[in-house]
């Protein structure tokens, strides 16, 4: 276990779903932080596709995209099980963490960040998508049931950072009226005790945030 390192950045929603996983396992690891701005050869070398965060070098042998990555520690290491047992169970869990990043991050990402008269269009795609996973969510407390699994670790941009963007940016998109079962969720999840110990300063969040809104602002002016 000591052949293992993650290339990655601090505040990063992809670099901290692979951080969770491998604490999940009880694997020890070595964080490397990556200058997105000046990629490392290190970086470029072991994901000359994307080039991209994150990266999981285990002996060496570089693994990239947060939800390969994920799946591999789960197939690689003992301890308790991060995708359920069951192949069909296991399938609608890949669709579901598919559907968060293909369809949901982009859509609620674009709504918080869009200006005048896109902003509305925007929101209303974001809208859609968020009923979808309000609608999955009902009568559960967790995407996987009673206990958080592979889908509530994809979804941790959902769950932890649009808030704090909301909040950076002015622009609400979740409220309870709209989406009960989501923000139900939300509650339970920003509550458990294994996620509290795994998301990173919401201060510094902000903080980055704000300084891009403040950004944004003077490229308006």
């Amino acid at each position: 276990m000591s052949g293992v390192k993650l290339l990655g950045v601090n505040g990063s929603p992809a670099s901290q779903r692979v951080e969770w996983a491998l604490k999940i396992k009880g694997v020890k690891y070595e964080f490397i932080t990556e200058d997105l701005q000046n990629k490392s050869p290190l970086l470029l070398k072991s994901n000359p596709v994307y080039k991209k965060i994150p990266v999981l070098l285990h002996n060496d042998k570089p693994i990239a995209e947060s939800l390969v990555i994920i799946e591999y520690i789960d197939e690689a290491f003992e301890g308790p099980s991060i995708l359920p047992k069951d192949p069909y169970d296991r399938a609608i869990a890949r669709f579901w963490a598919k559907f968060l990043d293909d369809k949901c991050l982009p859509a609620v990402w674009k709504a918080l960040w869009s200006q005048g008269e896109e902003q509305e269009k925007d929101k209303e795609e974001a809208y859609e998508v968020l009923k979808v996973l309000d609608s999955e969510l009902k009568d559960k407390k967790f995407f996987g049931g009673d206990n958080i699994g592979f889908v509530d670790i994809v979804a941790n941009f959902v769950g932890f950072w649009i808030g704090i963007v909301e909040e950076a940016t002015g622009v609400v998109l979740v409220t309870s009226e709209k989406f009960p079962n989501f923000c139900a969720w939300r509650d339970e999840y920003l509550n458990c005790d294994k996620v509290k110990e795994n998301l990173p300063s919401r201060e510094m969040l902000l903080g980055y945030f704000k300084s891009r809104v403040q950004a944004v602002a003077v490229t308006l002016k």
